[in-house]
């Protein structure tokens, strides 16, 4: 019996630098299966309607994480000199790493995205009202024109 997928969507946005978790289980989940690195999905597909979401990586069951070199959704031991999952310590140092694939299957749990595009908000016209005094300043002219006309 195959598992249903479950995947946490890290939703980042580049203009705040925030990012937020999503959890999509199920049928909710199913629309992301097969889509590869650097596709663009609709946001209506995690609950952000009007968005547009870059796929930029993800991670599988077991900590691997996705390669966007390496076709399909399979494991795969590479020999790296830079780039995801490796970082030389030395100049011309490369190491053999294990590496996801670069298509979402049911083995991936975690799914990175990146903001594209936001909704378009409609923008309020705003009214213009004639400047008008504060009302401390009338408040004090009032007082002073009383006062005069109290004469002893």
């Amino acid at each position: 019996m195959q598992r249903m997928a479950k995947f946490k969507v890290i939703v980042s946005d580049p203009q705040t630098g925030k990012s937020q978790s999503i959890e999509l289980a199920e049928h909710k989940a199913i629309p992301l299966i097969g889509k590869k690195i650097g596709e663009t999905i609709d946001g209506a597909v995690l609950g952000l309607r009007g968005y547009k979401l870059l796929i930029t990586g993800g991670t599988d069951k077991d900590g691997f994480p996705m390669h966007p070199t390496i076709h399909g959704g399979i494991r795969k031991s590479v020999l790296l000199k830079s780039g995801v999952g490796f970082k030389p310590k030395r100049e011309g140092q490369r190491k053999r790493k294990t590496l996801r694939g670069n298509v979402i299957t049911e083995e991936i749990v975690q799914v990175n995205m990146k903001i594209l595009e936001k909704p378009k908000q409609t923008q309020k016209r705003e009214v213009k009202q004639p400047k008008e005094e504060p009302v401390e300043a009338q408040s004090v002219e009032k007082k002073e024109e009383a006062q005069p006309e109290k004469a002893p």
